[in-house]
């Protein structure tokens, strides 16, 4: 290895260093004491770091925000896949696509609704928002594909673009229940009860009309 190319590394392995502990420093505070009440100088002072290195990883503390609930929300996608694999009914496995976001949501309430904002009202240019607006878009596929997938399996003609629009209106729905997270406490269980109705509802409305 030459000089040049280890120092590379070096430089390399000192980034992914920061940002790891910029990373936690930001995950541990939100979780914490909320976003509103953390500061980005307090995040740079945990994560042992000078404001300027923050900054170079996150311009502000909703793109920490982002950074950090991407992968919550990459997680939870994940989990859902696991979930709903087995299940063979599509409302019933859509509804165990989605039901891990909800919890993650639930239980960082305020965290999760700054999270959505940012999606939806972020600047484009913000990598860490193209990043969160991708995940949506594979959440949105998983659910169009299993939809699909049922169609064809009961020999239902179904076009792509009413499969495309059902995905989407889960998706709303799941924003909607998280934004309603501010309004009063509400018990998990109540929450998945009503998305199981919802989900049902837009799932029949596809697949029943076609029959």
């Amino acid at each position: 290895m030459t000089m040049a190319v280890a120092a590379a590394s070096r430089r390399d392995r000192n980034m992914r260093d920061k940002r790891d502990r910029i990373f936690r420093a930001a995950a541990e505070l939100f979780a914490e004491r909320g976003f509103a009440a953390v500061t980005t100088q307090e995040v740079s002072d945990r994560a042992d770091v000078a404001a300027g290195t923050l900054f170079r990883y996150a311009a502000t503390k909703s793109e920490l925000l982002l950074m950090i609930y991407n992968e919550e929300f990459r997680a939870a996608i994940d989990e859902g896949e696991r979930r709903a694999a087995p299940i063979a009914e599509p409302a019933a496995a859509i509804n165990a696509l989605v039901v891990p976001t909800i919890e993650r949501s639930v239980r960082t309430p305020e965290n999760s609704m700054v999270y959505q904002r940012e999606l939806l009202f972020g600047l484009a240019a913000e990598p860490y928002r193209a990043e969160g607006v991708e995940l949506v878009y594979r959440l949105e596929g998983l659910i169009s594909a299993r939809l699909q997938a049922h169609a064809r399996e009961r020999g239902l003609s179904v076009d792509s673009a009413s499969v495309r629009l059902a995905g989407e209106t889960v998706f709303g729905i799941i924003n909607l229940t998280i934004a309603r997270l501010s309004d009063a406490p509400v018990e998990l269980s109540d929450i998945e009860r009503n998305l199981r109705v919802q989900i049902k509802q837009v799932v029949d409305g596809l697949l029943t009309e076609k029959e």
